[in-house]
């Protein structure tokens, strides 16, 4: 007894190790200098693209600018050591950072300090959330963001951000509203009737350089160098003295290492938040890692991703950053750079260090605007229309969750959460409708042989067998459902001696299924009809055994396939002398219950029972 415990106990050391090892599975790649050259390489390349970036999503977050540096030391190496991912690159990014604004601002406007600590203490919490996910595998929690709710959030938050940051771009300050949309018109009317020209200016130059950079120097990193230009501009023509907006005094230095203070209160305010963003910005690191996983054949596991993405909020929050996600945009320049393994991430991180001890000095002067600019442009490609009309090409239910939760999400910006949870919800109900009233519908047989849904060019049906198939689980939310549906058709065909149920698609049956089965063969017995089942699933076929259903129903009930089922009833019919269904007429007419006297079985080859002797029905029967 003891040796499978011993054995148990190393399997959990090694699992738990594993946990916090993934590193190991690349570190050795390192000690080829074309890996280290090119990990190098991208994440010095990731690094220029994401200090301008960080800088704008923490003023989206509503925090000082460097505090998105702060939150690219880090947490962009720790996330990756500790994920599955090589090639994610993780930091601040649009939609986490509109949450976290969203989140903290009815709760600590008024106080800029208090908000600070909240914006740590969230990411603490985030971060919490997702190693204890990750650590007791409940990845799967993922799927009740379904893609649906996902597309219509990011699609509204898409079109926040960038209308957010019409104050930034023209020179004005809207006064404070509830609603977003109150605060976008507001923008729109100062900027009509008051513009601030020298903002205005530094607007249109940002957006000239990004533009003329990425056209004739696609290969330049073309957001670090409008930076470059329009800080020195401000520099030149004293853009703050005309009453621009710039970013300000950065503290110099790495942050300090201070653990958040918490408390109940604080703990409870920010708790339902801090799940929504610990989902909502897993799944967009998840989405990128697993099209990354795919181009470069690398696996990846949901559940190490949760812990490396936890572990790296847990760091933002220790060394005074806010909430981090993995990033679209950036992973796909490191993974176009060439990156190898993790070890880029850790080279952005120090690059970002250096930034911090170094540079910081000479970002006083970067224009607001110019941030703002960024922040549009980084989110532009979150506004996806064609996606939408697809959803609702696929499957209705769908299109109606994507536009329910974009509509929702627009009209209570920035209560964002409102939008996320009705469209969960509303999800989640629809799939329930789907799967209390699955598709069901008669068979009958088609020129070629097959069988196949019953259509209105079909002149009629045998009025003495009747063949359904019900295609879902059959379980308390649907067994009303079936059994109203088989008693519908036994209303509309007086005649009716036999009903088939091709079970092939009930894949599932409860208690409450099987207890409605009996009740059903029951009250057709009393009329003097029998339900037959054919193809049923094994895992259904045990637990009908188990419940004793095949020895009340008669183990000559079930049959392996439709074919036989049809055989048997239209046997029996003869045997008891029903000839109101010849066999010349009936073939003619293309029905289904005289299929086998067209083609008989040589004798034997079935015993009625549902056990074949021979080989089963052909195959154009199991169409």
């Amino acid at each position: 007894m003891e040796r499978p415990s011993l054995h148990r106990s190393i399997q959990f050391a090694r699992s738990l190790l594993a946990h916090f090892t993934p590193f190991a599975d690349w570190i050795g790649e390192l000690k080829h200098p074309a890996v280290r050259r090119a990990d190098i390489t991208a994440g010095v390349t990731v690094a220029l693209v994401l200090v301008p970036q960080s800088m704008a999503y923490a003023q989206l977050a509503g925090l000082p600018p460097h505090y998105g540096l702060y939150a690219s030391f880090l947490p962009v190496a720790i996330a990756s050591i500790f994920g599955s991912s090589r090639q994610l690159a993780t930091g601040p990014v649009a939609v986490v950072s509109l949450l976290t604004a969203s989140a903290l601002g009815p709760l600590a406007a008024d106080n800029p300090q208090a908000y600070l600590s909240y914006a740590v203490t969230l990411a603490l919490l985030i971060g919490l959330v997702q190693v204890i996910l990750g650590m007791i595998r409940l990845g799967f929690l993922i799927a009740f963001l379904s893609h649906p709710v996902v597309l219509g959030f990011t699609n509204a938050a898409a079109i926040i951000i960038a209308t957010s940051q019409l104050g930034n771009l023209f020179g004005v300050e809207p006064g404070p509203t509830d609603q977003h949309y109150e605060t976008v018109w507001q923008s729109i009317v100062l900027a009509v009737e008051s513009p601030h020209w020298p903002t205005i200016s530094i607007t249109l130059l940002t957006l000239v350089a990004i533009v003329a950079i990425r056209r004739y120097y696609p290969k330049l990193p073309n957001v670090l160098l409008a930076v470059i230009v329009t800080t020195l501009v401000s520099w030149i023509i004293g853009f703050e003295n005309f009453g621009g907006q710039v970013v300000g005094s950065i503290p110099r230095g790495l942050p300090p290492f201070e653990l958040p203070q918490l408390d109940f209160s604080t703990i409870t305010q920010l708790s339902g938040i801090a799940v929504t963003i610990a989902l909502i910005g897993f799944m967009e690191a998840i989405s990128v890692a697993k099209a990354l996983a795919v181009r470069t054949r690398q696996r990846l596991d949901a559940n190490q991703e949760l812990i490396g993405q936890g572990l790296g909020n847990i760091a933002a929050s220790c060394f005074q950053g806010y909430a981090v996600a993995g990033s679209f945009s950036r992973s796909a320049v490191n993974a176009e750079a060439g990156a190898v393994t993790g070890f880029s991430a850790v080279i952005t991180g120090a690059t970002v260090g250096l930034t911090l001890i170094l540079l910081t000095p000479l970002l006083y002067h970067l224009p607001q605007p110019t941030l703002a600019i960024i922040i549009i442009m980084a989110v532009g490609g979150l506004v996806r229309i064609k996606p939408m009309i697809h959803a609702w090409k696929a499957q209705k239910h769908d299109g109606i969750v994507a536009l329910t939760t974009f509509v929702l999400t627009l009209a209570f910006a920035p209560n964002l959460e409102t939008g996320i949870v009705t469209g969960v919800l509303l999800s989640l109900g629809l799939y329930i409708y789907r799967t209390m009233s699955p598709r069901i519908y008669s068979l009958s047989r088609h020129a070629e042989g097959g069988l196949r849904e019953a259509g209105r060019a079909d002149s009629g049906q045998c009025p003495k067998i009747e063949m359904l198939r019900f295609e879902g689980p059959l379980f308390f939310a649907n067994t009303t459902y079936f059994e109203n549906k088989v008693l519908e058709r036994v209303s509309a065909m007086p005649g009716l001696k036999f009903i088939i149920v091709d079970a092939v698609a009930i894949n599932e049956i409860d208690a409450t299924g099987e207890a409605m089965l009996r009740t059903l063969s029951e009250t057709l017995a009393g009329l003097d009809i029998s339900i037959l089942f054919a193809r049923v699933p094994g895992n259904v076929t045990e637990a009908l055994r188990r419940t004793g259903f095949f020895d009340v129903a008669g183990e000559h009930h079930f049959f392996h396939s439709r074919d036989d089922a049809l055989h048997h009833a239209w046997q029996r019919l003869q045997d008891e002398g029903n000839t109101e269904c010849p066999v010349e007429s009936c073939w003619a007419r293309d029905l289904t219950c005289c299929v086998f006297q067209a083609n008989p079985r040589k004798p034997g080859e079935t015993d009625f029972r549902g056990v074949a002797s021979g080989p089963s029905a052909s195959a154009a029967g199991e169409n």
